[in-house]
Order: structure tokens, then C-alpha cells, then sequence
């Protein structure tokens, strides 16, 4: 008695965005009556996509009720920190903004939906700004990160900030202590607080 076994391709599209150093991965989800399965992260794909591997060093999980914004938040470079963000349960809307000073897009933000039903991630390499807003209660974000939280070395852009006119789809925004306190764009400028847009560069070339 011979047994069939079938075999599915299980892929991912990894597309970058119109900030350099930032992707979108999408990837195919089989379900059937037992529920779903995908790859939310492969290193081959990545390595190809990026042109590196993703170094691990820290994961995160965070649960926001609808209305929370967390961010814009970045780190120095060097080491910086990437992130490789997916929601698990809820949905959210995740925004990247170029930060880096002499960047032909800085100041400019992109955003992308992430939700529990298609499963997108999305990748931003190091001095890249980084937020999200809960479009839902419950939102779990998980994240994975190339350097561990270090507060000496982390910093904050107001996610409100007039001048960068992010529209985070909530109108009840709910931010943190230290957010609500973070500086403006021109105010992390002027403090000498944001990433280089050439360091960052030859930063990642160097991975």
C-alpha cells in the first residue's frame, strides 16, 4: 500500500519600501480545517532580500490596548538597533520614519499594516525611526531585535510631531510618559540625537 504524500512550496515575498533600508515581507499562509501555518522569518530570504544576516540578540513582546501609539523610537549607531516586527493578535498600523540626517528621505515616513490575518512583518535596519499604533485592544506586537534595550544609547521622537503629520488611523491616542515627553524632529536635531544617514549606511554595509 503506497502512502501520497504532498509537499507545499512555502515562501515569502520580501518587497523594500520607499524608505532605503526598510521591507515589507508577506508571506503565503496554507490553512485548512485545522487552522494556518506560515514562515513569518526565513535567514535565506532575508540574507537575499538585505544583503545580511539579521544578528538576534533580544525578542520582545508587547500587548497595547486600541488607541496606544508607541514611538518613534531609535537608537545610536553604532550598533543601533533592526527590527523585525510582526503582529500576532489584533491589528496595528506600523510606521517607519527616516530619521538620518542627510538622507535623501528624511523627515519622510512610511506606514504598513500589520494584523493577525495576513501576517505581514516588516524589517527597518539600524537608525531607522520606529512606532506603531494598536488598531485594535489586545494588539500583540512581537518583535525581533539585532541589540538588546539599552536607555543610555535609546531616544524618542514625539509621534505627534506636527511637522512629520503622521496619520496613525486613531483618533484616542494613548502614549506613554516618555513619549508624551519625547522632542520634536528639529528638537532631537538640534540636541544632536539622531543617526547619521552615511554611518548608518556603512554601518549595515559592514554586516
Amino acid at each position: 500500500m503506497w502512502l501520497r504524500i504532498t509537499v507545499r512550496v512555502i515562501d515569502m515575498h520580501i518587497e523594500e519600501l520607499d524608505i532605503e533600508g526598510a521591507w515589507v515581507v508577506t508571506p503565503q499562509i496554507h490553512g485548512d480545517d485545522r487552522g494556518a501555518f506560515l514562515e513569518w522569518f526565513r535567514s535565506d530570504r532575508f540574507r537575499e532580500a538585505t544583503g545580511h544576516d539579521l544578528k538576534l540578540t533580544q525578542a520582545n513582546c508587547s500587548v497595547s490596548a486600541r488607541g496606544t501609539v508607541r514611538g518613534i523610537h531609535f537608537a545610536d549607531v553604532p550598533p543601533g538597533q533592526a527590527k523585525y516586527v510582526t503582529c500576532v493578535s489584533g491589528s496595528a498600523l506600523d510606521v517607519i520614519v527616516d530619521i538620518r540626517v542627510g538622507s535623501p528621505t528624511y523627515g519622510k515616513w512610511t506606514a504598513v499594516p500589520l494584523d493577525a490575518e495576513s501576517r505581514r512583518a516588516v524589517y527597518l535596519s539600524e537608525g531607522l525611526g520606529h512606532g506603531f499604533a494598536a488598531h485594535a485592544d489586545g494588539t500583540t506586537i512581537v518583535y525581533l531585535c539585532s541589540e538588546g534595550y539599552s536607555p543610555t544609547r535609546e531616544h524618542e521622537v514625539h509621534p505627534l510631531d506636527p511637522a512629520l503629520g503622521i496619520e496613525w488611523g486613531v483618533t484616542d491616542f494613548s502614549l506613554s510618559a516618555k513619549d508624551s515627553a519625547a522632542p520634536t524632529l528639529d528638537g532631537a536635531r538640534a540636541a544632536g540625537l539622531l543617526p547619521d544617514y552615511d554611518n548608518a549606511r556603512q554601518f549595515r554595509a559592514s554586516l
